[in-house]
């Protein structure tokens, strides 16, 4: 009998995981084989469909749906792969493919080395169905090991995604491992220093597209010598900035398994909780400062937190002002009224949170005007601004001794509660061993040896948790000149200014206190405090030398 020569469409895949079976799967070798026996068939090679890097698991690939069409519009009428694997690994989809689309459509399947050949009656295709349950099998099994490794993997801090954040790059010697790219870090200093100073995501956008920085996306194409795919404008995006500004990489921390599939057979990405997120501190080196962070972290949260009245009036002090005593957050009160003349006002004032709430039982009502609020700290800022432009180093130097001052005592007890916990947990390693030794003798019974083993494991559990916490506490507490230096650089940039908008504030306040109003000479008056951004209070550090010496030089 002569065989009957057929329009042949070979078809070719590779996944990410077949590339550590080496060359026996690849793309140029599956398609050598199909070719050669095709040739010895005499039949015509029509086409070669290729998938390379796509999973088995669905049959949305470009290479298989391109295939398909073909075999529906008469183009080819067989096609051939070199196993069933390589077409696909989802059994049902796979059978609706093989009993139902080919034989409707005239078209021939076979797979070379499982011997399957759907034009045969010799029972080969009666197997068919248990080898592709056998793939999916292993599929399924596959991505549950790969995900298990991936997993470990991130726990132990090791970077597994696929392109490092913009201002690091793969460290040429381990490429789990991040460096600092120095050609864009400088970049990201300056990102965090403009939001930092009360800048917006958009602004910060604006500025870096004038200047003609290149944006991440168009510096990775540019750095592998390809031309952009992307339709886009390929400028900054203020979501651009706002993810690395919101990135805790940039202070040496791994954030990673943000996102995952449905299931092994899915591609598509979703979010996954925030606890379910790996993260690992100081994995590698940061290129910004933990004070740097926690600024721009703040601003994020004032900003979030900032509500407009009615008629779209907001205070430029919402978020900042707290009560001196019972530590609430202040809550911005308007009053409209008219004046004689019918034109309309308001009153703005700020109320202790706490009274507002609860009443005269929680606490006082701490009330101050906006008005004098803002003239308040204007003369607070021109002061501070005189001071430091006269003698910066002599302030930042009594900065510098008050911060370590206070900081002094709660230093001493981080330390102490560190070694404590450290000490602790030896304690209960050993204990533990022990408790495992006394059952392994008979020593106790089994369910006193666990009872014990969940208590101290437990313990054990809590204390590590709390290590890396108390370990950046007394980080933060070591140093203080870079940020008193930092401080006055910034401040005696205000000696003139006539008035306050909401980017002054953000950038030099961080906090101001308000005291309970008391009566004075036939006066209401209440004590404030400006807490400064890395400073904290400066008039602290003023009374230590005598803050009329100061005044007087000035």
């Amino acid at each position: 009998m002569i065989d009957k020569t057929y329009n042949v469409g070979i078809y070719c895949r590779l996944s990410n995981d077949d590339e550590r079976d080496g060359e026996s799967v690849s793309i140029e070798n599956q398609k050598l084989l199909l070719q050669n026996y095709v040739r010895q068939r005499g039949w015509n090679e029509v086409d070669v469909y290729i998938d390379d890097g796509y999973s088995g698991t669905n049959f949305n690939r470009p290479g298989v749906q391109r295939l398909i069409e073909d075999a529906k519009a008469k183009r080819i009428n067989l096609i051939l792969v070199k196993d069933l694997s390589r077409f696909g690994r989802n059994y049902i989809e796979f059978g609706q493919y093989t009993d139902y689309l080919f034989p409707s459509i005239g078209c021939r399947f076979i797979a070379l080395n499982n011997g399957i050949d759907t034009q045969n009656q010799d029972g080969s295709t009666d197997v068919m169905c248990f080898l592709n349950l056998f793939n999916e099998f292993y599929s399924r099994d596959t991505s549950k090991k790969v995900k298990a490794v991936k997993k470990a993997c991130a726990e132990s801090g090791k970077f597994m995604g696929t392109y490092p954040a913009y201002g690091y790059k793969r460290d040429p010697a381990d490429k789990h491992h991040l460096v600092i790219d120095e050609d864009t870090a400088p970049t990201v200093r300056r990102l965090f220093a403009m939001r930092a100073s009360g800048m917006g995501f958009h602004a910060i956008a604006v500025a870096l597209n004038e200047e003609g920085v290149q944006p991440p996306g168009v510096l990775y194409y540019q750095r592998k010598g390809q031309s952009d795919p992307r339709r886009v404008n390929h400028k900054w995006a203020d979501t651009t900035v706002k993810s690395i500004i919101r990135n805790e990489v940039y202070i040496g921390n791994m954030v990673q398994g943000k996102t995952g599939t449905m299931s092994y057979k899915s591609r598509k990405l979703i979010g996954k909780p925030e606890d379910e997120w790996i993260r690992v501190e100081g994995t590698h080196e940061a290129i910004i400062s933990r004070s740097i962070w926690d600024t721009v972290v703040s601003i994020d949260k004032k900003h979030v937190r900032k509500t407009a009245t009615s008629d779209g009036y907001k205070s430029i002090f919402t978020g900042l002002v707290y009560c001196a005593d019972c530590g609430f957050k202040m809550r911005n009160h308007t009053e409209k009224f008219t004046y004689k003349d019918g034109r309309p006002g308001r009153y703005s004032s700020f109320i202790c949170g706490n009274y507002a709430r609860s009443g005269k039982s929680a606490c006082t009502v701490h009330t101050i005007y906006e008005h004098v609020l803002e003239q308040l700290i204007l003369a607070d800022i021109r002061e501070k601004a005189r001071l430091a432009e006269h003698d910066p180093e002599r302030l930042a130097q009594q900065i510098v001794q008050l911060k370590e001052k206070e900081s002094r005592t709660r230093l001493s007890s981080y330390e102490q509660e560190l070694r404590t916990v450290t000490a602790r947990i030896s304690e209960l390693e050993h204990l533990m061993q022990n408790l495992y030794e006394d059952k392994c003798t008979g020593t106790i019974p089994q369910t006193v040896f666990q009872t014990l083993m969940r208590k101290y494991e437990a313990e054990r559990a809590e204390k590590t948790e709390q290590l890396p916490e108390l370990e950046r506490k007394v980080k933060d507490h070591m140093g203080s000149r870079q940020d008193a230096s930092q401080w006055t650089e910034l401040i005696r940039r205000y000696t003139e200014i006539t008035e306050l908008d909401e980017t002054i504030l953000f950038e030099l306040v961080d906090r101001i206190e308000v005291g309970d109003t008391r009566k004075e000479r036939g006066l209401r008056v209440c004590d404030i405090k400006v807490y400064y951004r890395y400073v904290g209070n400066v008039d602290d550090a003023l009374k230590q030398e005598g803050r009329g010496q100061y005044e007087e030089a000035v």
